[in-house]
Parts: C-alpha cells; sequence; structure tokens
C-alpha cells in the first residue's frame, strides 16, 4: 500500500519539534544541516553539501519507464532528458527571544523559529520520503533544496552559485517553495497569486558626522540630531510625493541611535531602515532618489554623512503557468474553499525569488493558524509570541509531493521521449 503523508505525522511533530528547540541562526546550521541529512539517509537520494554554507542538495532519478531513455548516446544525454523540478525549504531561524509558550520552545538563548521554518524542512523531509516511496512513479528527478541563511543572507544565492539549479545534470525546469504563516489567512489556507507576489527588499543605512559639545551651547558643535531627524521625515514625504501610489513603496526606520546622555551633542548619528518596493522601476529610482535625498539635507546643514544603499532580494515574481498549476493540484487535493488568490502582493520579501528569476516557478502559502483562532489578531513571522500550528505538517507535506510528481509527469508528456530507432540521415550529399 503506498505511504501516505498522514503515516507521517508523528515523525514530522518529532522532527519539527526537536528542531524548534534548537534553532540555529544565518548560513552555518550544522546541526540543522546534520538532522536533515539523518532524515533523507537510506531514501535513495544522491546527495551533496554546500562549500560555502550547510546546505543540502539532494537529488533523487526518478524511475517511471518513460524516464529510463535506454540506448542514448550517454548517460549524461540521458540525464538531462529528463524534466526537472525543485523543490525548495529554508532552514534558518531569528535572533529573537521566544516567548510563546509552546512546551518545545527555544533552548537557545536569543534564537528562535518565529518565521516557521521549522515547518518548512520537516514538511519538505516528509515529502522526500513521500517521493522515495513512490519513486518507480516518477517520470523525471526531483532536486530537494534544503537552504540555510533566508533570513536577510541571500543563502538562496549561495546555492545558486554552488549549483543547485542544474544539481540534477540539467537546469531545473519547474520550482516550487512553500511558506507557513502564523496569521494572514485563515487555519489551513492555502494561498498564491501571479505575477508580484512579494516585494523586493533593499536597505538603507546612514550615518551623519557632526561635532560632539555641551548640550547649553548647539552653536559651538555641529549637532547631527536635528539633521538626522529631518532625514528620517523627509524620506517619509518624499515616497508620498515622488513614487506612484499604485506603485507603492514602503520605507520604515528600524533603528535610530544617536547620544550617550541628555546633556552631550554626539558627535554623530545613525539610522537604518528596510525599503520594500513592488517593481524594478521604483526600486532603481528609489536607489537614486533616497541618497541624494540624505546627503542633500545633510549638506543644507553643514554636515557631512555617509550612506549606504544595500540591495538585497527581487520582486518575487512567480510564473503564471506553475502558479495555475499548483493551485489545480491544491484544488484537487484539499478543495477549492481552502485556496486563495490574493488580490495584492505581500510586503514580505524572499530570497527564492532568485530561485524564479532563474527557473519558471511559484511560492505558496500556508496558514498555521491554530482551528478557530482570530487570523487576524495572532502574533505575526517574527514576533517572539508567534505559534505555528502541526496539523498543517502532513498537508504540506502532500503537497510537496504531489507538486513534484504531478509537474514531472506534465513536463514529460509534453516533450519527445528518445527514440531508440534509428533516423533518417537528412544530411545532403552533392552530386
Amino acid at each position: 500500500m503506498p505511504l501516505s503523508a498522514a503515516d507521517l505525522t508523528e515523525d514530522l511533530v518529532r522532527f519539527r519539534h526537536g528542531m524548534h528547540e534548537d534553532p540555529e541562526i544565518g548560513l552555518d546550521l550544522p546541526r540543522t544541516q546534520e538532522r536533515v541529512l539523518k532524515a533523507l539517509d537510506g531514501l535513495g537520494y544522491e546527495i551533496s553539501v554546500g562549500a560555502d554554507t550547510t546546505s543540502v542538495t539532494a537529488v533523487l532519478r526518478g524511475g517511471a519507464p518513460k524516464t529510463a531513455q535506454a540506448h542514448t548516446t550517454s548517460a549524461a544525454a540521458a540525464e538531462g532528458s529528463k524534466p526537472v523540478v525543485l523543490l525548495r525549504a529554508d532552514m534558518d531561524a531569528l535572533p529573537v527571544q521566544e516567548r510563546s509558550g509552546v512546551s518545545f520552545t527555544s533552548r537557545v538563548d536569543g534564537a528562535m523559529h518565529a518565521c516557521g521554518h521549522d515547518l518548512h524542512t520537516a514538511m519538505l523531509t516528509g515529502a522526500a520520503t513521500l517521493l522515495s516511496d513512490r519513486r518507480e512513479q516518477l517520470e523525471g528527478d526531483v532536486v530537494l533544496m534544503f537552504q540555510p541563511g533566508e533570513e536577510g543572507l541571500d543563502g538562496a544565492s549561495v546555492m545558486i552559485r554552488e549549483g543547485v539549479l542544474d544539481a540534477a545534470g540539467g537546469r531545473a525546469d519547474a520550482a516550487f517553495g512553500m511558506h507557513v504563516f502564523s496569521g494572514l489567512a485563515p487555519h489551513g489556507q492555502f494561498v498564491t497569486k501571479p505575477g508580484v507576489m512579494m516585494s523586493a527588499s533593499d536597505g538603507l543605512v546612514v550615518t551623519v558626522l557632526g561635532a560632539g559639545g555641551h548640550g547649553s551651547a548647539p552653536h559651538m558643535a555641529k549637532d547631527p540630531v536635528p539633521v538626522i531627524t529631518e532625514i528620517v521625515t523627509a524620506l517619509q514625504v518624499m515616497v508620498t510625493r515622488q513614487f506612484d501610489m499604485f506603485d507603492p513603496v514602503v520605507l520604515s526606520v528600524g533603528l535610530l541611535r544617536a547620544g550617550s546622555k541628555r546633556n552631550v551633542i554626539p558627535e554623530s548619528a545613525h539610522f537604518e531602515a528596510t525599503i520594500r518596493t513592488f517593481s524594478e522601476a521604483s526600486r532603481e529610482r528609489m536607489r537614486m532618489a533616497a541618497p541624494r535625498l540624505v546627503k542633500n539635507i545633510a549638506a543644507a546643514h553643514g554636515l557631512d554623512v555617509d550612506v549606504d544603499y544595500q540591495t538585497e532580494y527581487p520582486v518575487s515574481i512567480t510564473d503564471l503557468t506553475e502558479t495555475e498549476h499548483a493551485e489545480g493540484i491544491i484544488s484537487g487535493m484539499y478543495g477549492t474553499e481552502r485556496l486563495t488568490r490574493l488580490a495584492t502582493p505581500i510586503s514580505g520579501s524572499e530570497d527564492f525569488s532568485r530561485v524564479m528569476a532563474a527557473v519558471p516557478g511559484t511560492f505558496i502559502g500556508l496558514s498555521a493558524v491554530a482551528p478557530g483562532q482570530d487570523h487576524t489578531a495572532t502574533a505575526f513571522n517574527h514576533s517572539p509570541y508567534a505559534t505555528f500550528d502541526d496539523a498543517v505538517l502532513t498537508d504540506g507535506a502532500a503537497l510537496y509531493a504531489e507538486l513534484a510528481t504531478s509537474r514531472l509527469a506534465t513536463l514529460a508528456a509534453a516533450r519527445p521521449a528518445l527514440s531508440t530507432t534509428p533516423q533518417p540521415n537528412k544530411t545532403k550529399v552533392s552530386s
């Protein structure tokens, strides 16, 4: 009898709880990598690990008759002829002190799986087991991408540079990612959106350089504090006056620091902001406009300023064909009532955008809000109080596996099989 995701429930919950209790941050996740490798052991995957990160790439060769491709000129030609589907899960935690109150709370001070990456990893290990069980039905190859460093460190770029998109021997034909939410939608709801789904993310780091002095005599110093506050306010005004409201820009200052005592004018003042845009045009315009505004305001006050505009993740743009395929699978497995197509993009950002820029793909949201909870009032991702319901683990694992299986079948059907029959020689011979 074929293995089902429900058969894996206890294993997936155990894996997720263990990972949640032992979170790791950034690109170096050795204990998490060990957990993933243990989960994949014996399943028949070709496994490689990253050189610059603790990533895991696992390739499963499909064994369906159509993909056997016997009598080809070379093994490489046979592998290259197969369709390839990539499935991705991110594995890193956040530098957040957990206050969720769950029984399996983080045991690592200052670290928490506050964005649900522990669920993503558990679901993809479950899919790995399901796909291994149905290996003889797979009409192509599956690449599993277990990625560190999604939270601001661009781990996807590192894995792409190290060859994850070509791990099966040929470029992946389609890619699917999934992300759980502790809010946004009711329990168990899948969300999709063709086209622009998530914003680009960039950073603005500014240090205004003044000259310190006594707080009672500001005329004898160069006070950076009023200058930096003027800059912060002016940036908000700039967004509303220089950018189209129908192509939105979000700029939020998350860090502002100056001084050490109320009667001391500091030498410098510093802020850091996140910038979210939804088109390349607005992103490029912002890259020019924000530093120009900062420099000109500082110059008007006679102060110097250091400006660092940091380009981070691009806009997440999903492929229409892959999105519609995913929507059809979700509706068939769980019913149309559990599928919502978003009307507007999400203002969060994702480095899975790197994968979708290179391979046709889509990104699927899954609400892990507990049943009966008001999803508009729950603590959202990145909150120390965020909680995610284990009940979605089997749904996510089953969906990952079915997305790969079904998409390989449609891709294989759309390409001609290699023939063992000799073809006529079409070379023209001169007489």
